[in-house]
């Protein structure tokens, strides 16, 4: 499967833009196994540094963790401040402790205008970019978290399968 559409502007890219590896997670918040897939995914950048671009793109699954877009939303009204990257990380950091309270706390501790916060997560716009990115993983074959794909196609395989595969090929 081929990532529809390909990475662009309203995307949140971390790392060199024009890398040779372009790896584009479609996470859910609250899903166990996104949580386990973070520390891997540090280590993926720690390790290939300027070799990657990493791309976050929202996909929460309601229905079974009734957290996970509510924390995409505070992410991407984190994201109009500046600070999807922090937000991203404290809520994947404190993955266990997810609502709406903790997630304000979130942003109290990242130094976010709360006010402006609060007015950001009802906006129309951060819903779309949710939507958006749900929406690309549909159109991309995305049917559970997390979802890979490597320089546009699709990874089948976990975040450490990912892992050792990118160190074999870097030899």
């Amino acid at each position: 499967m081929q990532l529809k559409p390909t990475v662009d502007k309203n995307d949140h890219i971390q790392g060199n833009k024009n890398a040779p590896v372009e790896l584009v997670e479609f996470g859910d918040y609250q899903c166990p196994h996104c949580g386990a897939a973070y520390p891997v995914i540090k280590e993926i950048q720690e390790t290939f540094g300027d070799q990657i671009k990493f791309v976050f793109r929202n996909f929460p699954l309601s229905e079974i963790h009734p957290a996970a877009r509510p924390a995409a939303i505070a992410a991407e009204a984190a994201a109009l401040q500046n600070k999807f990257w922090e937000m991203h990380d404290a809520i994947f950091e404190n993955q266990n402790k997810l609502s709406r309270n903790f997630l304000l706390k979130l942003a109290e501790n990242l130094n976010l205008d709360i006010e402006q916060f609060n007015t950001d997560i009802a906006l129309d716009s951060v819903n779309e970019k949710v939507e958006n990115d749900f929406e690309s993983g549909i159109r991309s074959g995305v049917n559970g978290t997390p979802t890979f794909f490597v320089n546009g196609k699709r990874f089948d395989g976990g975040a450490i399968d990912l892992l050792n595969v990118l160190k074999e090929n870097s030899q």
